[in-house]
């Protein structure tokens, strides 16, 4: 093994690491929750633009330090596009070769980013194809099968160094509720949600963690029954999030409460959010958001105060010609307004 440029590339993406600002807390305004207030964490901001860039950092270093990656490794992973753009740009800057296993679906413009950094697309008929596709692909070209799917939970330090549960928890600090009552976010490895969980227990916050999930998502049923056999025979509309098979590092037990969403909620919340923020956010956000927005309604229904928490995941320039296609939406979600007017009643 070439210590000298596994040291080295530990050092390039330390200084990446160095050259990013943490991400920005916004406070969002909303009259009509008196003495609750909601938050989102903009991971959008990220050097590739989403919340997948801290992963793909944290799986780099996981597997170098592990003797996984060496010098020319090719880099493979099955991925529905964020993932596998953040791992693009961590590939070509280390100078190894990087190969998205991902379904024909997937957003144009995700493509687009990880050819831009130098990654090339293999792809497959349906999401539940990917794993064994990568399998297979790092096999045939002795590379290295990065499965966020599986080492996402691990390959973050859940106790602090600055990872996003930390970041929140100290951005947290002055506001009028520091200590959130709940922290809202869906999950597509179960990696963000495992660190969060895991982070509120070892600090002793009195924070909920509530896991939302999607349309043709398993997590929800295995939290509910912890059967890991479970299949959905078609993958989530809602890219980035949901998965058609339990993932090995989707952690249930540090799960405090999960939500199913409609994917027409999840893409008219995505709408909604746009009028409040002046940008595009992707549709995952939108299912954040609205398990966020059922939340603060049950607070205001019990008559209680607090702070509510939620991840702003990427932008949603990356979907204009999905979920910001009104004819794409029609034919693949269906009718989202009566979605936007429960989103109109609720935040009166």
């Amino acid at each position: 093994m070439n210590s000298t440029w596994v040291k080295h590339a530990i050092s390039e993406i330390n200084a990446d690491y160095q050259r990013s600002a943490d991400t920005h807390l916004i406070r969002l305004s909303l009259p009509g929750f008196d003495g609750i207030q909601l938050y989102l964490k903009d991971e959008s901001t990220h050097p590739t633009g989403s919340l997948k860039h801290r992963l793909a950092r944290s799986l780099f270093l996981y597997g170098l330090c592990n003797g996984w990656i060496k010098e020319g490794t090719t880099i493979i992973e099955s991925s529905s596009g964020s993932t596998a753009v953040s791992e693009a740009y961590f590939a070509r800057l280390l100078g190894l070769p990087f190969i998205a296993v991902m379904p024909s679906c997937t957003a144009k413009r995700k493509i687009e980013q990880i050819e831009f950094y130098g990654g090339r697309c293999h792809f497959v008929e349906s999401a539940c194809e990917i794993y064994a596709a990568s399998e297979m692909l790092a096999r045939e070209l002795n590379g290295h099968y990065m499965d966020q799917f599986t080492f996402a939970e691990r390959a973050t330090d859940w106790r602090g160094n600055n990872n996003i549960a930390d970041s929140i928890f100290r951005q947290m600090t002055h506001e009028p509720h520091p200590v959130p009552s709940y922290i809202v976010m869906s999950a597509g490895t179960g990696g963000t949600s495992a660190t969060i969980g895991r982070y509120i227990r070892c600090q002793g916050y009195d924070t909920q963690l509530m896991v939302v999930d999607p349309q043709n998502s398993v997590f929800l049923d295995y939290w509910q029954n912890r059967d890991a056999g479970l299949r959905s025979p078609v993958g989530s509309k809602i890219e980035g999030i949901g998965r058609p098979r339990v993932e090995p590092s989707f952690i249930p037990d540090v799960v405090d409460e999960m939500m199913r969403v409609a994917d027409a909620a999840s893409v008219a919340t995505a709408h909604w959010l746009e009028t409040q923020l002046g940008r595009k956010v992707g549709a995952s956000t939108g299912t954040n958001m609205w398990g966020a927005l059922q939340l603060a309604a049950r607070m205001r229904e019990e008559g209680r105060t607090g702070s509510i928490v939620t991840l702003l995941c990427d932008s949603g320039e990356r979907y204009l010609e999905t979920y910001y296609n009104a004819e794409w939406v029609q034919a693949n979600i269906g009718d989202i307004a009566p979605w936007k007017a429960q989103i109109a009643e609720l935040v009166k």
